[in-house]
């Protein structure tokens, strides 16, 4: 990947992130806990949310390295649950608002993709000399977001589907809670180095539904 495509792809991936955030508190706010909005995270301003490290150096390394995939996190959003309307719905909701929020981006510039041409953009052609930077960057947003929802619904702290499987959890099984919350960071780095590959796949399979062309020719333009 050339440099300046590397800068748009860590830019795309800190942007879907930030959105990832804000919808986590908007949705806590909606429903009655306003502690995102008292701690002025309530934003889409990228400096409220970025962690150096999740936000820009894992992200970095990981297209410097290659990696086949990028993955990345911000500062999340504080929400406090006892103020939520319904602890455990609510707390569901603000789990997979997140998720939600990559989702729609996924569909927006999956379908301005699609249907560029009918706003003047000439049509996507795969293989051809120049490839209109519109295509890339729709395409890139795609991808990052299909990425990041993925890993988000992986039930393992700190992602989204921990939260969601906690709130999931009969009584008795909250053994299972105390263990991945105490070695979940362990789980979690172990499934992004040695799963990763898997979620790579299941975004392979996704992507031309989406935009109607398969990700790996895609991300072949970026190659040269």
């Amino acid at each position: 990947m050339q440099p300046v495509d590397s800068i748009f792809y860590v830019l795309i991936l800190i942007m879907s992130i930030v959105v990832h955030e804000f919808a986590h508190g908007y949705a806590a706010y909606l429903l009655g806990d306003n502690t995102a909005r008292l701690q002025g995270r309530l934003t889409l301003n990228p400096l409220k949310h970025l962690d150096p490290f999740g936000s820009v150096i894992l992200p970095g390394l990981l297209v410097l390295m290659n990696a086949g995939f990028v993955f990345g996190w911000a500062r999340p959003v504080p929400y406090n649950p006892n103020n939520l309307r319904n602890y455990k719905t609510g707390t569901m909701i603000v789990s997979i608002a997140g998720i939600f929020a990559n989702l729609v981006l996924v569909i927006i510039f999956g379908l301005l993709f699609r249907y560029a041409s009918v706003l003047g953009l000439p049509v996507f052609i795969a293989d051809a000399v120049l490839v209109h930077p519109f295509y890339k960057i729709a395409g890139m947003i795609v991808m990052t977001n299909l990425m990041l929802a993925i890993f988000n619904l992986m039930p393992v702290p700190p992602l989204d589907g921990s939260k969601v499987l906690f709130a999931l959890l009969p009584a008795r099984l909250r053994h299972v809670e105390n263990f991945l919350e105490k070695w979940g960071i362990f789980v979690f780095i172990l499934f992004v180095f040695f799963l990763g590959g898997v979620v790579f796949s299941i975004v392979s399979m996704l992507f031309p539904l989406v935009i109607g062309y398969d990700l790996l020719p895609f991300w072949s333009l970026f190659q040269v």
